[in-house]
């Protein structure tokens, strides 16, 4: 018999902190769009990037209880373990919402080398027995600092039991065959996904945001999210993508 599958949502969206295309600032604004245009009542899990303050503490810069009554998703980081400090909502500007569904079974938070300091959320989850692994993440502008933050990563998931594995964010990679650091020379596992462009957010060319997985996994499909707020509240455009999460036979 065939192993059970089902699909899983997500987005990915680079907030830019808060600062639109008109160089104000407004978390209020990039909220509404949050809501309004980029979350679906599909949407099973949202990763964030640049959610937080740059500089430390890294406070956080939404309205989080907000955001869960509006959407129904649970914010990921209420435990202060969670988080970089008391006044983030995420680790390093990435923030996860998820759908209640999904229990938690861990949450392990990886520092990622570079001169601006970068990190990763990589979540165990379950429901219906079914097992998947989430990590969010930011990487570098550097290739080489990409590929040194990849090879930790890969490290630390080396450590851990294997089960399908989604990879999501701001992968800072313009190549749509993802180049060294997203290859299995480093990651130790072969993450695939599609490569449409999310950057700049007005006429995008490069794609820099990715969702990819690793098998029995696949993403099944991969689109670019539009709209007015969208074009005016980040750089980013987000990418929402569905994927098959199958179990290991």
């Amino acid at each position: 018999m065939p192993a059970p599958n089902t699909t899983f949502s997500c987005v990915s969206w680079n907030i830019h902190r808060a600062r639109g295309n008109d160089g104000m600032v407004d978390a209020a604004r990039t909220q509404a769009v949050l809501c309004d245009e980029v979350w679906t009542p599909r949407v099973e899990a949202v990763v964030l990037q640049e959610a937080d303050e740059e500089r430390p503490p890294h406070r956080g810069l939404l309205d989080i209880a907000a955001i869960e009554a509006r959407t129904g998703l649970v914010h990921l980081h209420a435990e202060p373990s969670r988080r970089w400090g008391e006044e983030s909502h995420g680790f390093l500007g990435v923030v996860l919402f998820l759908d209640p569904s999904l229990r938690v079974e861990d949450v392990a938070l990886v520092d990622l080398p570079g001169h601006c300091h970068r990190g990763a959320v990589v979540v165990d989850a379950a429901r219906a027995g079914q097992h998947l692994r989430l990590i969010g993440t930011h990487l570098s502008l550097s290739q080489g600092l990409r590929v040194a933050q990849m090879r930790t990563l890969g490290q630390h998931l080396f450590r851990r039991p294997r089960r399908p594995t989604i990879l999501v964010g701001d992968l800072n990679e313009w190549r749509p065959w993802g180049g060294l650091a997203l290859s299995r020379r480093v990651l130790g596992e072969r993450f695939v996904g599609p490569a449409p462009p999310t950057f700049p957010v007005r006429r995008p060319v490069l794609p820099l945001d990715r969702v990819l997985a690793t098998a029995p996994a696949r993403v099944a499909g991969a689109r670019v999210l539009d709209g007015q707020g969208i074009r005016m509240a980040s750089d980013h455009r987000p990418l929402a993508a569905e994927i098959v999460v199958e179990e290991p036979r």
